[in-house]
């Protein structure tokens, strides 16, 4: 059994993958800027992380029989993958704990600007300069766009904290405390927007100037989906044009985040590196690795493995 990764990882969290398969199993863990024809000429699964799989490199592969990847598949080209008889799933609902707990840290983090007073007191400055505008989290409303595992834990949790819930999903739904709004009403009337959406051909920018427009100018807008989902442009120009009030960042148009993007110089934008799901350490889940592993299994049993995205 051999599993090939392709991801930037550090050093340590290299072994905590390796170590989380079985010992029997060859696993190889290439840099996405490596050469991996060879290793990929005699493996049995791919994990990709954040490259695309397409025809091109399924021809370099012709023993392939699974491709896992997390909760989103953007990078995977389905149609592909079934013309060569490749089974394609991802991980749904795995991380949906992880990402909804660190969506619920923006919103603190920022309501109670946690950032700034730490920074503040370990800079030793005098209270008497210290100014802040705070809220509490009661009453306020929270716009939800995209409803599925991680949209309804976060819906949860903001009930728990008795705040206003709007939901937008594609599909009707009846969940408790979540009122479904059209998404002009979200952008209009939400304190807080949360996206938790796939991103595709309808869904690419489909945060732009015109949704900026609507939104309230102190509002703030949350995403740990995939960057792509926002025009970056757009939101570093309403930024700093003041017209909406800031942005909790986990993930960007282009990843890793460039170290001259401007989005790292504005102090009303919190910001994490793709980490909302990876929440035992740098670069590692183990209920992602324990669920993979799972799936693999299933596959070489010849057992349908869960959370299946195409027909082989």
């Amino acid at each position: 059994m051999k599993i090939v990764i392709i991801g930037s990882f550090p050093h340590a969290a290299k072994e905590q993958i390796i170590n989380s398969f079985p010992e029997e199993w060859e696993v190889r863990i290439l840099h996405p800027y490596e050469a991996a024809e060879e290793e990929l000429r005699d493996a049995d699964v791919l994990i990709p992380e954040h490259i695309k799989i397409n025809a091109a490199l399924l021809e370099k592969a012709p023993g392939l029989k699974l491709i896992q990847t997390g909760a989103g598949y953007d990078n995977v080209n389905l149609e592909d993958c079934t013309k060569y008889g490749v089974q394609v799933c991802n991980a749904a609902g795995v991380n949906a704990n992880a990402v909804a707990e660190h969506v619920m840290a923006f919103i603190l983090c920022w309501y109670k600007n946690i950032t700034y007073l730490d920074s503040f007191l370990k800079s030793h400055r005098d209270e008497g300069e210290l100014q802040y505008k705070g809220a509490e989290l009661s009453e306020k409303t929270i716009g939800i766009i995209g409803l599925g595992n991680v949209g309804k834990k976060v819906a949860a949790y903001c009930n728990a904290f008795h705040m206003n819930v709007l939901g937008y999903s594609h599909k009707p739904f009846d969940i408790a405390g979540v009122q479904q709004k059209d998404l002009d009403i979200i952008y209009r009337e939400s304190d807080i927007i949360s996206i938790h959406i796939p991103l595709n051909e309808n869904t690419r920018h489909m945060i732009d100037s015109h949704v900026f427009d609507k939104m309230k100018s102190d509002a703030v807008l949350i995403n740990t989906s995939r960057g792509a989902v926002i025009d970056q442009g757009q939101l570093i120009l309403a930024l700093k044009q003041g017209r909406i009030g800031g942005a909790c960042l986990d993930v960007y148009e282009d990843e890793p985040l460039s170290m001259d993007n401007p989005l790292r110089d504005l102090n009303h934008v919190i910001l994490t590196p793709h980490t909302a799901g990876l929440p035992d350490g740098v670069k590692y889940h183990k209920k992602r690795y324990d669920f993979f592993i799972s799936n693999i299994k299933k596959v070489m049993n010849g057992e349908l493995p869960e959370c299946r995205l195409n027909q082989i």
